[in-house]
């Protein structure tokens, strides 16, 4: 279960799940497109969030509990 979220073309920010043809949700800043998809995630068992900056390249990539963490840190 992951989401993905990234600039569209026409300015406003859509936050997708992987593998899905349409985004879930659009919005105008890119902390509320990623504030809707930690909700989703939460909601549906945790999960993969990545944010994708302006030139599309991933930015940030965070784990949503209670999804296990693929590689947690040591320590």
């Amino acid at each position: 279960n992951s989401r993905t979220i990234s600039k569209r073309p026409n300015g406003s920010w859509a936050n997708k799940k992987d593998g899905a043809a349409r985004a879930t949700s659009l919005h105008d800043t890119q902390s509320a497109a990623q504030a809707a998809a930690r909700a989703d995630l939460k909601k549906s068992g945790g999960g993969e969030l990545k944010v994708k900056g302006e030139d599309g390249k991933i930015r940030i990539k965070d784990t949503i509990p209670p999804a296990k963490d693929p590689y947690p840190p040591k320590g």
